[in-house]
């Protein structure tokens, strides 16, 4: 999936989530009770303590859009403290209700994108580790399991209690995304952590709900045959998510799957695997039984041995469509059902009648948000060219005052890219552009520690070069003018991908035309990033497959199975007698 901020006041965005999640002294926070290994390494780090007020910037208020990452700014004081390994952290894998080391006894290391130094040390699965955490979901999801027959009210206050455990351990979350992933720590703890327990406590209304029904059949007697569907759990789910928002894509996977009655392997990043743990633990003291949830962490060989393992029954997985072509490949080899969210190049169109501030503010959100590493970035821009010149530099101003640093510095607006690697793969789609003859505003990287890199605006870029056609997924905005409507949506819809758009203008009849008309799975109209645990989300074509979120995003997760009952025929007589 995307990410779970939204536009101010949105369904998910930080200006509303901060007021039910007020943000703490992290050191308060209280731990997860659970008897985890400690680190076998002792290693310091550095943690700011937030104060509970955070301020929205004016100009960005009046432009509807007051959660903009480029603007977001807090109140802070920091006090440095020194933690032994964040304390109670698990290192090892979670199988069957147990932490346990790998069988080659592997260990996969985390960094700290903002400084590259070594974060922490995780198991790092193979192949037999696999067959256990597989065989562990099997087992607890058979019939006669606690969790085959546990009651949907009962699921359902287990799911509510995860999210409950989510909200209360936040700050202590956000941490690890923040340190594991490199995002300012403020926007972790106001947007993906509680958007996380939102998921949680959203599918924990599914269970009772889950109904089939009676089939009066259409062609055989009403009276001889009683005809019913009944949805089932499609078995043990393959969970496999990304590095962009760990903790909220794994509560995205696991959430629903649970509440269909499936059983779950969870694969997290190899540069994100922290926040799955800590999820495993709270799952643990929520009373999940045993082997429902297992947690693998490992690199790409991890995740192939998952995704091809004969006792997965289903497949979900956040990626990209590189990798989402490989998965579909495993599974085709015995039919395995599969829900792929992939890549994106999402276009946004603005209007010559937009509210310009509102959409110059709203394209930087789109793009820059999370340091542009998410799958719905507005990473195309289309604007009507009596006002083009004026929203690119609008834009570019924005661009040139976010902040970047570590994620732990109150100043900061943008952390870093997750690894070196990806940096270099972002900055060679900016010289490439340059190449071509295309302007290119910012995306330096600066001389510091840390896998940092300038937010970017290209214009004049070829509408075959790879900055346009391909995802960049770093904050990199390729602008262009249109002169008509027929062009706009032409362009918009010239890319192989379809997950999200976007529009804005006054006219909102205009706006409901060029939306039917766009290909995306969601399209926002004079917003972005507003997702919801209850709206289905996910891409067309080379996008993905399948929805996540809503009902469908629990039906993903069930088998409709039919049952005719022949009742026979009997003649109407005296009542059978007693015996």
């Amino acid at each position: 999936m995307g990410q779970p901020i939204g536009e101010a006041g949105g369904p998910t965005s930080p200006a509303s989530l901060l007021g039910k999640y007020p943000v703490k002294d992290v050191i308060n926070t209280p731990r997860i009770s659970h008897h985890a290994p400690r680190c076998s390494r002792p290693q310091t780090l550095y943690l700011a303590t937030l104060a509970p007020s955070v301020k929205s910037d004016r100009g960005y208020a009046e432009a509807g859009i007051c959660a903009s990452v480029s603007r977001m700014s807090a109140t802070t004081h920091t006090d440095r403290l020194h933690l032994s390994c964040l304390e109670d952290m698990p290192h090892e894998l979670f199988i069957g209700g147990k932490w346990t080391p790998a069988d080659n006894h592997r260990l996969l290391t985390s960094f700290r994108p903002s400084t590259g130094e070594t974060l922490a040390t995780v198991a790092h699965a193979g192949a037999s580790d696999v067959n256990r955490a597989v065989a562990a979901a099997g087992a607890a999801g058979r019939p006669g399991s606690r969790w085959h027959r546990m009651s949907p009210a009962a699921r359902s206050r287990v799911l509510h209690r995860i999210g409950d455990l989510i909200g209360e351990h936040a700050d202590r979350l956000a941490l690890l995304d923040c340190l594991d992933n490199g995002k300012p720590l403020r926007v972790a703890r106001a947007g993906d952590v509680p958007a996380a327990a939102a998921v949680f406590h959203y599918m924990a209304g599914w269970p009772g709900r889950l109904n089939g029904e009676h089939v009066p059949l259409y062609t055989g007697s009403p009276e001889r045959h009683l005809a019913l569907t009944v949805p089932e759990p499609v078995g043990v789910v393959a969970a496999i998510v990304p590095w962009n928002f760990p903790l909220y894509m794994a509560a995205a996977k696991v959430a629903p799957a649970l509440a269909a009655g499936c059983t779950v392997v969870l694969k997290p990043a190899e540069q994100t695997p922290l926040s799955a743990l800590a999820l495993a633990q709270l799952t643990q003291e929520a009373g999940l039984p045993p082997g429902v949830l297992n947690v693998v962490t490992g690199d790409g060989g991890t995740g192939a041995a998952l995704a091809a393992h004969p006792g997965v029954d289903k497949i979900t997985f956040t990626g990209s469509t590189e990798v989402g072509r490989s998965i579909v490949r495993a599974a085709a080899v015995d039919f395995r059902r599969v829900t792929l969210e992939l890549g994106g190049k999402s276009p946004n169109i603005v209007f010559g009648d937009a509210d310009l501030p509102r959409a110059m503010a709203g394209a930087a959100h789109a793009i820059f948000y999370n340091q542009g590493e998410t799958c719905v970035a507005g990473s195309r821009l289309y604007v009507h060219r009596p006002v083009f010149d004026e929203v690119v530099a609008g834009i570019r101003e924005r661009a040139a005052a976010i902040r970047l640093g570590d994620g732990l510095d109150r100043d900061t607006d943008m952390g870093p890219l997750i690894s070196a690697e990806h940096r270099a793969r972002v900055l060679s789609y900016l010289r490439s552009a340059r190449d071509g003859g295309a302007q290119v505003s910012g995306g330096h990287p600066p001389d510091t520690p840390g896998f940092f890199c300038a937010p970017a605006v290209v214009t004049g870029a070829d509408p075959q070069a790879p900055v346009v056609r391909e995802e960049v997924f770093g904050p990199v905005l390729v602008a262009e003018p249109f002169d008509t409507v027929q062009e706009a949506v032409a362009m918009a819809n010239d890319s192989p991908y379809g997950l999200a758009a976007g529009v804005f203008t006054r006219d909102p009849g205009l706006a409901h035309q060029v939306g039917r008309r766009l290909r995306a799975g969601t399209v926002w109209i004079n917003s972005w990033h507003v997702l919801d645990p209850a709206l289905p989300f996910g891409g067309m074509r080379a996008s993905g497959w399948g929805r996540e979120m809503g009902r469908a995003g629990v039906d993903a997760f069930l088998e409709t199975k039919t049952l005719v009952n022949d009742l026979g025929s009997h003649q109407w007589g005296p009542a059978p007698a007693a015996k």
